[in-house]
């Protein structure tokens, strides 16, 4: 194979001798056979790569998210947030699930964000950082490196490194043009195992930006629902403070007439001024709901009044909830798909390792001229060539290569438990939610027929009162207790929209649903292109 090269490397001095070709059109095919044979090298060593070869973890072999089993349709309530659900096992998640909710109002806060949120711009941008990254080695790691070269020196020779130390040579320049490749051999595929584990990396941060897109969108669903439970605590409450208020009015007509006791005035001025007191921090809380709307969107939080407002009443509780298989979850959630990237970047960390520990084999040539003129340059006589080849085998480094080789297998170990970590969580935040829709179906339901037996026994009281048929404490009990079921029947409807949004961002949000308008494939204003989707559920298997 040398032998070759060398004669490759004659043979533009030959043709120019022979006046077939000019030096300059010499020079350029001898660069091309250099970069053909370094090619067909690399291809004939590419099967050759130490260290393991990553495959993905499989599944975990459960059958369900639960112990126990569960209802296959949850209770009902009037109202809003009553509506019964439905489980659909194996239906798959639209990759919008938000418009489930049949909101065209959340529709439009989240496309405001989608378009200007910063924490997105921030993973889109980090993609396109780690795609570059992989893109600069992999030209360097891959292809021999070709450069071309020139240089015009002034230089006076002594006559001794001739053996005549009494000559005397004039001052002459040197003009010097050449080209130069050299490639490192991959013989043990450590280059390879460096280009395995950034494109580990840029798998990495693609599904931090799925996760950043799930995050960002749970969150906006998951505000307007906590917007629209303010809105209703606050509704509410003042509807109380009108009742207690006209309460408060027949116990001071009672006590002008004498019928009450003064206390009793002053416990139902003490009681309307309770219920007052909790209306300005639900007032405050709305205001940062408000405020956290429009952060989400990317605007000043001064811009929240542009936002569309959020009620229960709006909103509408899916009736079909898609539930994908225990066995697809870990290819749909991003934290999971993400933590098994950084397993494979460990991986191929264990082969870098392992390949530094075998000889490293460089090769190299340069081919040019040389003249002391400008115009002497490419001239018969003024080229000049040279090829070499290294071989470097480590010897003895006190350990350290083997050291470092046992730190990337360490790593690896400890990243395979933080997978196995994010797995098990990530069943735990389905099982959760799972048993949380069904326990916060029965709390509506029971809350919803607790604040009809509430509001039933204190109008009843009230009437009761005013004949004079039952004291004041009685009142002032039956009034509480329509207070607290009131505000307790809002909490539990919005519980149940909340439970729904969860639902969803616990099973992966369907990102591998969405259309080309979405981070995976969507254009930015400078014209960059997001990097494309990664493999979706079931679209394939991993290398």
């Amino acid at each position: 194979m040398i032998s070759h090269m060398e004669a490759s490397g004659k043979l533009p001095a030959e043709r120019g001798n022979t006046g077939e070709m000019s030096s300059l059109e010499g020079l350029v095919h001898a660069v091309h056979a250099r970069v053909v044979i370094a090619a067909v090298l690399s291809a004939a060593i590419t099967s050759c790569a130490v260290g393991p070869d990553f495959r993905s973890p499989e599944a975990p072999k459960t059958k369900a998210y639960t112990a126990g089993l569960l209802s296959a349709e949850t209770s009902s309530a009037p109202g809003a947030g009553g509506a019964a659900q439905r489980l659909a096992a194996g239906q798959d998640i639209p990759g919008e699930w938000w418009t489930l909710f049949n909101s065209e109002a959340l529709d439009q806060v989240i496309r405001r964000a989608l378009a200007g949120n910063p924490t997105l711009t921030a993973a889109r941008a980090t993609v396109r950082q780690a795609q570059e990254s992989l893109s600069a080695l992999s030209g360097s790691a891959v292809y021999p490196k070709v450069d071309a070269t020139g240089s015009v020196s002034r230089q006076k020779i002594s006559g001794a490194a001739f053996g005549q130390p009494d000559a005397s040579f004039s001052p002459f320049t040197l003009y010097n043009a050449s080209v130069s490749v050299t490639y490192a051999l991959d013989f043990f595929g450590g280059a390879r195992r460096e280009l395995e584990a950034l494109q580990a990396q840029v798998d990495f941060e693609r599904f931090q930006l799925e996760a950043a897109y799930l995050t960002i969108t749970s969150n906006i669903v998951t505000t307007a629902v906590l917007e629209a439970l303010l809105r209703g605590q606050i509704e509410a409450t003042r509807e109380i403070i009108a009742a207690e208020e006209q309460q408060l009015k027949v116990v001071e007509q009672q006590f002008t007439l004498g019928g009450v006791a003064r206390t009793d005035v002053l416990a139902q001025q003490t009681q309307l001024a309770q219920t007052q007191a909790i209306l300005p921090a639900y007032e405050k809380n709305l205001a940062s709901a408000r405020h956290r709307l429009s952060v989400l969107t990317g605007r000043m939080p001064s811009e929240a009044g542009s936002l569309p407002e959020f009620t229960l009443a709006e909103l509408q509780l899916p009736g079909d909830l898609p539930l994908s298989l225990p066995s697809s979850l870990v290819r749909q959630r991003p934290d999971i798909r993400a933590s098994e990237a950084l397993l494979h970047a460990a991986s191929a960390q264990v082969g870098v390792a392992t390949a530094n520990m075998y000889p490293q084999i460089n090769l190299s040539g340069n081919y040019g001229s040389e003249a002391i003129s400008s115009g002497g340059l490419f001239k018969s006589g003024s080229m000049v060539w040279g090829l070499s080849w290294g071989l470097v085998q480590p010897l003895f480094h006190g350990g350290a290569l083997s050291a470092k080789r046992r730190a990337a297998i360490a790593a690896f170990d400890q990243a395979a438990a933080q997978y196995r970590a994010t797995v098990l969580q990530g069943f735990q935040n389905v099982a959760d939610v799972l048993r949380a829709l069904e326990a916060d179906a029965n709390t509506l339901k029971a809350q919803a027929e607790a604040d009809s037996s509430a509001r039933d026994s204190l109008e009843l009281t009230q009437k009761q009162f005013r004949l004079g048929a039952v004291s004041y404490l009685s009142l002032l009990n039956a009034e509480r207790q329509y207070q607290q079921t009131r505000l307790g029947l809002v909490q539990a409807q919005a519980a149940r929209f909340a439970d729904t949004a969860a639902l969803f961002q616990a099973l992966g949000g369907g990102w591998w649903n969405r259309n080309e308008s979405t981070p995976g494939g969507a254009s930015h204003k400078d014209g960059s292109d997001v990097p494309s989707t990664p493999e979706a559920p079931g679209r394939g298997a991993e290398k």
